[in-house]
């Protein structure tokens, strides 16, 4: 069993979500750094998709009932990251402020024990669907210990969160003058898992007219008539009427659940092709890890 003594500013419990629900009005939700989640399962020996903890801009205090091996995966919040660690029982993990980056999350062997909604254990925040954020108080229960065995060596993480965020063309992309590529935003205080909103040069419109709402995918960037573009997260609304000029390549889509208000963000174009291929690579990468 895990205590929560300090929730922090956000914690949730996040698996990968529940994908298939755009029909029910449902966006997929999960775990915003998808990639961190993953690699801190596989960490401590979990399946990829196991309930983890994400803490969002500050961490928190846990108490541990019991001996417990742990990761912390994502951000820097002020303790080891990306190798597994043992948490005697009756020892508490602190973590502050993140030092990088937005969210970190915490996996334990076993997995967080959760009720499942329409096949997930992840909260959908704005909706409330799945859960709520942890309170001061909350007791969590532990899963089963798993069969796979610890990997004790770690993961060696050299990614730049910041680095620029890649983009495929969007199906309104002919309706502005110009593309995304090379163009620099800054993150606005009002963003979250629902969509980033950004702030900068503003995005000419030179068709006219309006279009009927149709579904938006995760990591579409609609632009608004004010001309400044949002990019639409894992609790995105499942349709929209706003034209999308670009979206976030697959393989990038965890650098956006790590920016924060005031970062700021530089677009590059890709093709298809080359999006695709980069997935590829990550999904190597992810399967040599063991």
């Amino acid at each position: 069993m895990i205590r929560v003594d300090a929730p922090g500013l956000l914690t949730t419990v996040q698996d990968l979500g529940r994908p298939g629900c755009a029909h029910l009005g449902v966006s997929a939700s999960g775990a915003a750094d998808a990639l961190a989640l993953r690699i801190g399962n596989r960490l401590v020996g979990n399946p990829e998709n196991t309930p983890a903890l994400e803490m969002t801009l500050t961490g928190g205090v846990f108490a541990f009932a019991s001996e417990t091996v742990i990761a912390l995966t994502g951000s820097d919040f002020g303790a080891p990251l990306w190798k597994p660690f043992v948490l005697r029982a009756g020892e508490s993990l602190r973590l502050g402020s993140t030092r990088s980056g937005a969210r970190c999350y915490l996996s334990v062997r076993g997995g967080i024990d959760a009720p499942r909604v329409l096949g997930s254990a992840s909260t959908h925040v704005l909706s409330g669907l799945g859960g709520r954020p942890l309170r001061k108080g909350d007791v969590l229960a532990v899963g089963p210990e798993p069969a796979q065995a610890p990997l004790w060596r770690g993961v060696t993480w050299r990614e730049d969160r910041l680095a620029p965020l890649r983009v495929t063309r969007g199906p309104q992309a002919d309706w502005f003058a110009s593309d995304l590529g090379g163009r620099l935003y800054q993150v606005k205080e009002e963003s979250n898992r629902m969509g980033l909103r950004l702030s900068g040069p503003k995005i000419e419109r030179i068709r006219p007219g309006d279009l009927l709402t149709e579904g938006v995918p995760l990591g579409a960037i609609q632009v608004p008539p004010e001309g400044e573009p949002v990019i639409l997260f894992v609790e995105h609304q499942t349709t929209g009427g706003y034209p999308k000029i670009a979206a976030v390549v697959s393989a990038d889509l965890w650098r956006v659940g790590q920016l924060r208000p005031r970062d700021e963000v530089r677009f590059e174009n890709e093709t298809m092709e080359e999006a695709l291929a980069l997935l590829r690579a990550q999904e190597a990468w992810i399967r040599a890890l063991g």
